[in-house]
């Protein structure tokens, strides 16, 4: 019979009795790893890597969850259900940071470095913003194996989690949009997109990546009148293709984009810098013709901004105001939703973790998926990274060369 039970001595009558499925043992691995999960210190940022279902499957495996005390706090999930999902909760952050593996949100601080063990691999972004030489450096000296996760690529050749997270963002900035336009001390109580009788809304959006296309989609599905603009191409025809020719779009000729810009209800600023940085795009006196009522977004502050308007805020006070135009800057859009972001790195990282543990090591892993190979910026305290290499001085080898070594 499909679901055959056996007596299990020592139990009353009403539990006497499980389904096979529920006794098989767990699958056996090769290696069985000890995983940290330290609590964020970054101002502002709220997240968690893996959520307690999450954990309740690695542990399922064999491996072992360490996490700080309140890690998931700020995402909503409790120490007890860590707890009951198989963690072992922690008041040392230094326990946490002698794990096999840990597993960050934000990179580590410099305090942190000093805590971790040698030889040991940290999973977390890789910002190069507010780094230095000497924080490179005492990673080195840790001979640590990092991998940024931002700059995992799949088989397709797309980023997984950040384009998971950037469509969190895209989505978000239309709700954040939203609210600001109805709070009469910002957009004077205007609704975001349409209604019967009555003009809709126009989103003017810099900008043609996946931040762009998700905030795109959201608008439109509210009954927004939706602009995107950029000087790629190919990323404009993507929109096009995936949304339909409802939407506008252009390159980023300046005429044309403060003529937009003149008539929009909200500009949301979502453009992906080269080397970290760029100058901004939308000049002061465009910001200065926009209508009363109207905000801004700009969601590359990070990277120096798109409007020259822009000064980063937080969320606790996300927003200022330049000649009369409220502005909305902050950094970290995603941690506003930290528990959707949360389950959405989770989503990755716990087959990424549960794959690595069908290895004996580390190397045979990486070597097996070229995309992870291509996000490994340290490899045993060996520089990896060309960008990082170059913009600090630092001198580095090439991955597939060190491996092949090792």
């Amino acid at each position: 019979m499909g679901n055959d039970v056996n007596p299990v001595p020592g139990m009353g009558p009403s539990e006497q009795y499980v389904t096979q499925e529920k006794m098989a043992p767990t699958d056996s691995r090769k290696q069985q790893l000890k995983i940290g999960i330290p609590k964020e210190t970054m101002y502002d940022e709220r997240r968690v890597p893996l959520v307690p279902e999450s954990v309740a499957l690695l542990v399922q495996q064999g491996h072992t969850i360490i996490i700080e005390r309140e890690a998931g706090m700020a995402a909503g999930f409790t120490d007890l259900e860590f707890t009951e999902a198989g963690a072992t909760i922690t008041k040392s952050k230094q326990e946490v940071f002698a794990c096999d593996a840990v597993i960050k949100v934000t990179p580590p601080t410099h305090e942190e470095i000093g805590m971790m063990e040698s030889r040991k691999l940290l999973i977390s972004a890789l910002n190069f913003c507010g780094r230095d030489r000497n924080y490179f450096t005492a990673l080195l000296k840790k001979k640590t194996t990092a991998i940024s996760y931002e700059c995992i690529r799949d088989k397709s050749g797309r980023f997984p989690v950040m384009q998971s997270i950037s469509e969190i963002v895209g989505r978000g900035s239309i709700f954040i949009a939203a609210s600001l336009l109805a709070d009469p001390r910002y957009g004077k109580g205007a609704m975001l997109g349409g209604f019967p009788g009555i003009t809709p809304s126009e989103i003017v959006i810099v900008g043609a990546g996946t931040v762009a296309m998700s905030a795109a989609g959201t608008a439109l599905q509210m009954g927004a009148q939706v602009k995107v603009f950029d000087n790629n191409i190919y990323k404009l025809r993507a929109i096009t293709s995936q949304l339909g020719p409802s939407v506008f779009t252009s390159i980023i000729q300046p005429k044309v984009l403060e003529k937009a810009i003149k008539c929009a209800d909200v500009v949301i600023g979502a453009l992906l810098a080269k080397n970290d940085q760029m100058p901004y795009v939308v000049p002061e006196e465009m910001v200065k013709s926009m209508k009363p009522g109207a905000v801004v977004l700009d969601i590359s502050i990070d990277q120096g901004g798109v409007f020259e308007t822009s000064k980063q805020t937080s969320h606790q006070q996300p927003t200022h105001t330049a000649h009369g135009i409220t502005h909305y800057c902050v950094p970290n859009i995603a941690s506003k939703y930290a528990r959707t972001s949360s389950y959405a790195l989770s989503n990755y990282f716990t087959p990424m973790l549960s794959r690595m543990g069908d290895y004996t090591n580390l190397n045979q892993f990486i070597l097996d998926d070229q995309g992870l190979l291509e996000a490994i910026y340290m490899y045993q305290g060996i520089l990896t990274h060309n960008a990082a290499s170059r913009r600090f001085n630092i001198p580095g080898q090439d991955i597939n060369l060190l491996l092949a070594a090792f």
